[in-house]
């Protein structure tokens, strides 16, 4: 049973962190907590598994991120982790996962995006990837988004 202090901080982090060099600071002010009892109850909230994750939300297209592409690739099984970890590991891509197959119609097994301010210029970054990563023969396609639909994390009151 969460605690109403508990309830309150889960509240207050659920739509995002402050932007503030001290956000856990700001939190605590608002629900009637120190920085440093805000991080151990997320903590504890998280090894509880109150909390299931926290990550960064970023708002690409308010940043001037408006050619955002998924490339879809179908890479053979056998060589999907040497890859995947490749493109996972290029400064451009900023997410790289397995999907599986939905075969006849969609062969592609790894995507990963690329978010980019023109398209032209994202389009020369994929190229640039496949080239030097010796990546032609493994056939993709290049997904840019039209539009979007939810940009924001976990729920949990």
């Amino acid at each position: 049973m969460l605690s109403k202090q508990d309830k309150e901080l889960i509240a207050e982090i659920q739509s995002g962190l402050p932007l503030a060099s001290h956000p856990y600071a700001e939190i605590g002010e608002r629900v009637g907590l120190s920085e440093q009892k805000v991080i151990q109850r997320i903590g504890s909230l998280q090894a509880g598994g109150v909390i299931k994750r926290m990550g960064i939300v970023v708002r690409h297209h308010e940043l001037g991120y408006t050619a955002n592409a998924m490339v879809v690739w179908d890479v053979p099984d056998e060589r999907l982790d040497e890859i995947g970890e490749l493109l996972g590991s290029q400064d451009y891509v900023t997410l790289c996962y397995q999907r599986p197959r939905r075969l006849p119609d969609w062969p592609y097994n790894l995507f990963c995006m690329i978010h980019g301010q023109k398209r032209e210029r994202v389009l020369q970054i994929i190229d640039a990837i496949v080239e030097s990563e010796d990546l032609a023969d493994i056939p993709h396609k290049v997904l840019f988004s039209g539009r979007r639909f939810k940009q924001r994390g976990a729920r949990y009151l």
